[in-house]
């Protein structure tokens, strides 16, 4: 019997893990796990890849580590990527999204993107229709995180663009939604294996459930489900997710967003898991079998059950010769298929500007502005915070709820959160704004909040300005009854005078 390959999982600091061994339960060898901790460590990885004699790496690239990977794939030539390099193209970013669907015609909104300011300001100004979606892509994401802004004019847009500096210009014609949302599809060897509406909040436009939004399982319509199909195949993904619009004007399908990283329910990945073991194993594994729309019945399961849930199955159904008659018209129209090998000529070609080509000063500008902007956490939201190296969406929830009790006047403060270290602190420096309080202009609540302080601190700190009017040197702390060495010296750096 032929020998099975070798299998890693791919793990990288501080990004999710979609898989562990347990994802795939029943194969016989010793499944190795693989590490790239950033920072210069190409060659350490590759080393151990060869070492473990690793033969299938399964894991999805950050979109910051992704050139790194391309490399790192062509020294490994013997390794195959699951998903392949060229697979994941979709995740690097929004324009590289419109390039996969525009490449392969597969159908999506009217999108421009522009990496001169003034032609995305003559576009917004005199063509687009409104409203429009325009949106940025952010951090080392491996799940395709982005801003989203709606905006209804152009006095709307230039006022975002001219705020938020995004460079490229990424806009795109608004859909008319079907029910007011929209449909997300996940596929398995180009298989729908699970597909659901996402309805806005309250109040909101955005179709997203962390953000209030309800879903759906019911009334998936098949175009949508064919469309899925279309950019799964065309990708050459072993697994595939896909938001989906329905023109509630025309019915079309439009593709929003399509990638191999997505947030899926625990029992898909096992199913993910059961069909890479029937390929890898060249038919030794079973094929998972999954009847096309079984998310109805699994939607009538409550969600928070339906999140936790593993290894659920199917069983095949074999009817009496009368039954089978009856189910000729039934069948299912989409079969789980095997991937085919990807390649260079799969990646469409980029149409972003040579970064050694003469620029505008007006662009390059533009561009050395957004990098230098940083983030003051007590002021950050969810999307700001998911923009920070790593960030993952539960994590990012946990500190807006210390921020309902504490300030950050440091960056070390997180550290009384159990999932954050220093190295993790460390790898946020160059995005975290100075955070440190004013004292002369802090309140007494405030002053409460800040760690080291408290509320006897803080009316003597308050009892003191009142009576020079305003501190001259952050040396006049050390005078104050209660501030010692060590107490200035951990205040230091949460306070200051003035901007």
């Amino acid at each position: 019997m032929k020998k099975l390959p070798k299998i890693g999982l791919l793990y990288l600091d501080y990004v999710m893990r979609f898989f562990d061994k347990s994802n795939f339960k029943g194969w016989p060898d010793k499944i190795e796990t693989v590490t790239y901790h950033w920072k210069n460590d190409k060659a350490r990885f590759i080393k151990e890849i060869k070492r473990k004699k690793i033969k299938i790496l399964i894991g999805n690239i950050p979109a910051t580590a992704y050139e790194t990977f391309v490399q790192i794939s062509k020294e490994l030539p013997d390794v195959r990527f699951v998903p392949s390099i060229e697979t994941q193209f979709s995740n690097r970013s929004k324009e590289n999204v419109t390039l996969f669907c525009k490449k392969y015609k597969i159908s999506i909104p009217k999108t421009k993107i522009f990496y001169d300011k003034d032609e995305g300001y003559e576009y917004l100004k005199n063509k687009a229709t409104y409203p429009q979606i325009i949106k940025r892509s952010y951090g080392p994401s491996n799940y395709g995180g982005y801003f989203v802004h709606k905006a209804d004019s152009f006095k709307d847009a230039k006022k975002l663009l001219d705020e938020k500096k995004y460079n490229p210009i990424y806009t795109q014609n608004a859909i008319d939604l079907k029910d007011s949302g929209d449909i997300r599809v996940m596929l398995i060897g180009h298989k729908p294996i699970c597909a659901f509406w996402r309805y806005s909040g309250k109040n909101q436009w955005i179709t997203n459930t962390s953000q209030g939004g309800s879903m759906s399982y019911e009334n998936i319509p098949m175009n949508a489900l064919e469309l899925a199909v279309k950019a799964s195949k065309a990708a050459k993904a072993e697994y595939w997710a896909c938001d989906i619009a329905i023109s509630a004007k025309t019915g079309k399908a439009y593709i929003l967003e399509c990638a191999t990283a997505f947030a899926a329910f625990p029992y898909i990945r096992d199913w993910i898991c059961q069909y890479l073991m029937w390929d890898f194993s060249k038919g030794r594994f079973k094929k998972p079998h999954v009847p096309l729309f079984s998310w109805e019945e699994l939607g009538k399961i409550d969600s928070s059950l339906l999140r936790t849930m593993r290894n659920i199955g199917f069983s095949k159904y074999k009817p009496s010769f009368d039954g089978e008659y009856y189910l000729n018209d039934t069948k299912d129209n989409f079969d789980m298929s095997l991937t085919e090998i990807s390649n260079n000529g799969d990646v469409p070609d980029s149409i972003a500007p040579d970064k050694n080509a003469n620029q505008s000063k007006n662009s390059k500008k533009t561009e050395d502005e957004y990098e230098k902007k940083r983030i003051n956490l007590n002021e950050a939201t969810l999307t700001d915070l998911m923009s920070l190296y790593g960030m993952e969406e539960d994590l990012a929830i946990e500190i807006k709820e210390y921020l309902e009790e504490n300030i950050i006047t440091d960056s070390s403060d997180l550290l009384e959160l159990e999932s954050i270290d220093s190295q993790m602190l460390k790898s946020w420096d160059e995005s975290i704004d100075d955070m440190r309080i004013d004292i002369n202009t802090a309140t007494i609540e405030i002053l409460k909040k800040i760690n080291g302080i408290g509320p006897k601190l803080a009316k003597i700190i308050l009892d003191y300005r009142k009576k020079v009017t305003s501190l001259k040197d952050i040396n006049e702390l050390k005078e104050l009854e209660g501030i010692g060495k060590n107490k200035f010296s951990q205040l230091k750096s949460r306070l200051k005078i003035g901007e």
